[in-house]
């Protein structure tokens, strides 16, 4: 059996080699390195499968969010509500820009941003929305979209994790990252769409914010050496493009493929007494970026679980294991008064190995270091 991991980046590659190196070396050989051919079908394609108008390529997630709050206008002092319980990127974009992170606390089943904690947070100053959707499914995006259209506010999905998933609503199906004013994604390796470095990109319906997107991730150019505004060096390179042109065709099947693992996952644990297997919203598919657990009696039994399964070769990880608002880097924001759900998270979550690449044998031997865990504590 070979090593288990938590993502098998190789395994993958091995099945798609021959497309990869064809259009890689397709790449090398014309020289066209930054803003090659590639690009521009890559970006198509992307919006075609996600049903957009708008798929701007950038170099990597986090430049994508921010992009999308400086296309909006967004100015310092200007309140954005965001989760507590979430990657730093999502919050760190928004103290970088000078304008300040209003965090919330989120539902204790799906890990998401609740239109009742959105609701609570919002002042004068209140000027965006980012709902995350973690961990691969969907925030409630319709009641989140009606609060932001009362309020007047902009509404940024970092879809970072959940490239792929439906949001469902009244029997209809949107891509994740294609409601809000902007979505956000990454293609970072580990990602259920990732490049083979760092790539992100944006996503739209607004021609207008599109072509304000696009002129910011080139310098603020509006033609060659002319800038019409401050911008950034954002792009997504024809490599990275052409790597992603190859794999979005296998989306769905690597999407199905983590499904399926879940699945087999679930059915080994939910007789666990003190492990609670992921919760899967009504409103959204889940396509298990993680396959992230809760350890109900806190962080010392979660971490003893962790360090019994590295006994037994198996990674897992915390993600994540302290709340924004206690990071260092954003004590200056914290009001002092904690939230409950994000607490309890930080001291609870595990998440296992998921990947597409995932054999019988290995699923086993997670399996088998898991339960057996619990049945020796039980």
């Amino acid at each position: 059996m070979r090593p288990i991991q938590m993502v098998d980046l190789v395994g993958q590659y091995q099945k798609i080699k021959d497309e990869v190196d064809q259009a890689v070396l397709g790449v090398i050989q014309s020289a066209a390195f930054i803003n090659g051919p590639e690009v521009k079908s890559f970006e198509q394609e992307l919006a075609t499968y996600l049903g957009v108008k708008h798929a701007i390529g950038c170099a990597n997630g986090t430049d994508a969010l921010q992009i999308a709050m400086m296309a909006l206008g967004l100015q310092p002092g200007d309140e954005v509500i965001v989760p507590a319980f979430t990657y730093v990127a999502t919050a760190e974009v928004i103290g970088l820009l000078g304008l300040r992170p209003v965090m919330i606390d989120v539902d204790p089943h799906t890990f998401n941003s609740t239109p009742e904690q959105i609701r609570t947070a919002i002042t004068p100053k209140t000027r965006a929305i980012v709902p995350v959707h973690l961990f691969g499914q969907c925030a409630d995006m319709a009641p989140i979209l009606q609060i932001a259209e009362e309020h007047g506010l902009y509404v940024i999905e970092d879809n970072a994790q959940a490239i792929g998933a439906d949001y469902l609503h009244h029997e209809q199906r949107r891509k994740a990252g294609t409601l809000g004013h902007f979505g956000c994604t990454s293609f970072f390796p580990s990602k259920n769409l990732g490049c083979y470095g760092d790539g992100g990109a944006l996503m739209t319906n607004d021609d207008q914010l599109a072509a304000a997107a696009r002129q910011i991730a080139n310098h603020g150019q509006s033609r060659q050496y002319y800038h019409d505004q401050i911008g950034v060096n954002s792009r997504l390179d024809s490599l990275q493009a052409a790597v992603l042109d190859v794999k979005l065709p296998h989306l769905d099947d690597f999407c199905q493929r983590r499904q399926t693992l879940a699945a087999a996952y679930d059915a080994a644990f939910q007789d666990l007494p003190g492990l609670v297997i992921p919760a899967r919203a009504a409103h959204s598919t889940h396509v298990f970026h993680q396959y992230t657990l809760q350890v109900t009696a806190g962080a010392e039994t979660r971490d003893a679980l962790k360090a019994h399964l590295a006994t037994k070769g198996i990674p897992a990880m915390i993600y994540y294991p302290v709340p924004l608002y206690r990071q260092k880097a954003f004590a200056h924001w914290w009001n002092g008064s904690p939230l409950p759900v994000t607490e309890q998270l930080c001291q609870t979550v595990i998440s296992l190995p998921m990947h597409t690449e995932m054999e019988a044998d290995m699923l086993s031997v997670i399996v088998e270091g898991v339960r057996s865990f619990f049945e020796a504590t039980n």
